[in-house]
């Protein structure tokens, strides 16, 4: 079983305001941790878009419980500035962020100017992003050519630096991350699929480091509300990762997902009413070997969900 079961805060869906009463709701509830997205635009026109490393000072400030953030060093954050976010939270906070790179959506990168570069390079960015990262984080002066860093240098520095886990969505990419990686971080709630990606992750030298695993789940209090809140609020879950990390604004992935079956979102989560399904299906997860458990229910109804699976749920994974 995993160490820590966290509750996700999505601000592609909710206010900032709001999921940080959520965010205290969830640990007084029983959670053991939060986790953040970092989205300057959201999946689609009616979401939202809070900034999170503001987000995050607040929400660490009010609560008690890790933390982690899954974000996108390279183009829209210059890395000394993004190496000085991160340095400031675990500073203010000690042992308690993790802190999750990735590649990158064109959704929430486009907005430079710059050309969005194809996965490769991406991949090589992020790369050269978490060395410039941990020498930034050790009070080292760095120079890179790309992207561009002129005698970088953080003054105020925490005790300890935070882990830097690599997010991977495909058996490739957790290989290729491997090398540079304190952890994994991965989506998925097909036990199969994501074994794969964990496997490739483990095989190529990450076979002693943590995995953090986020599942999407969709509950109401009957199954044609869950599955329709699965389809109509994460629709965005059907589409290939090569699709949607190219995609530039919310209404191109409205269009995207306009001719998607609901069954194949529905083949991607748990939606049901049924507290047993989601235990046997997080269960299963679990068996893989994880360090942290990351829970998102889509959709606002957030509160009650923090609840109900906080009594019913958490006990029975633990």
């Amino acid at each position: 079983m995993p160490t820590e079961i966290a509750w996700h805060a999505s601000h592609e869906e909710l206010p900032p305001d709001r999921l940080l009463e959520l965010a205290v709701r969830a640990e007084q509830a029983g959670f053991d941790g939060v986790h953040s997205s970092d989205h300057l635009a959201p999946w689609f026109p009616d979401g939202e878009s809070g900034h999170a490393w503001s987000w995050l000072g607040a929400a660490m400030a009010r609560t008690h419980v890790p933390f982690g953030v899954v974000t996108a060093p390279g183009q829209r954050y210059h890395p000394v500035v993004h190496a000085q976010a991160i340095a400031t939270l675990a500073r203010l906070f000690p042992g308690r962020l993790t802190v999750s790179l990735g590649s990158g959506e064109a959704t929430n990168e486009h907005v430079t100017g710059d050309p969005w570069p194809e996965k490769p390079a991406r991949n090589a960015r992020l790369a050269t992003c978490a060395g410039l990262f941990r020498d930034l984080l050790a009070g080292e002066t760095v120079d890179c050519d790309d992207p561009v860093v002129h005698r970088g240098r953080l003054y105020s520095l925490p005790d300890q630096p935070p882990r830097l886990f690599a997010a991977a969505m495909t058996p490739e990419t957790a290989a290729e991350v491997a090398g540079w990686a304190d952890g994994l971080i991965t989506v998925g709630s097909d036990p199969d699929a994501v074994r794969r990606v964990v496997d490739a992750f483990r095989e190529h030298g990450g076979d002693s480091l943590p995995v953090h695993l986020q599942v999407h789940v969709a509950w109401a209090a009957d199954d044609e509300a869950a599955q329709r809140l699965a389809v109509m609020r994460w629709p965005v879950n059907a589409l290939p990762p090569a699709q949607t990390q190219d995609l530039e604004t919310p209404e191109e992935v409205a269009r995207a997902v306009a001719g998607v079956d609901p069954a194949t979102i529905l083949s991607t989560m748990v939606a049901s009413a049924d507290l047993d399904r989601h235990v046997t299906r997080l269960a299963e997860l679990c068996e893989i070997g994880l360090e942290r458990l990351v829970v998102h229910q889509v959709g606002p109804d957030q509160a009650e969900f923090i609840d109900v699976f906080a009594q019913h749920v958490l006990p029975r994974l633990r």
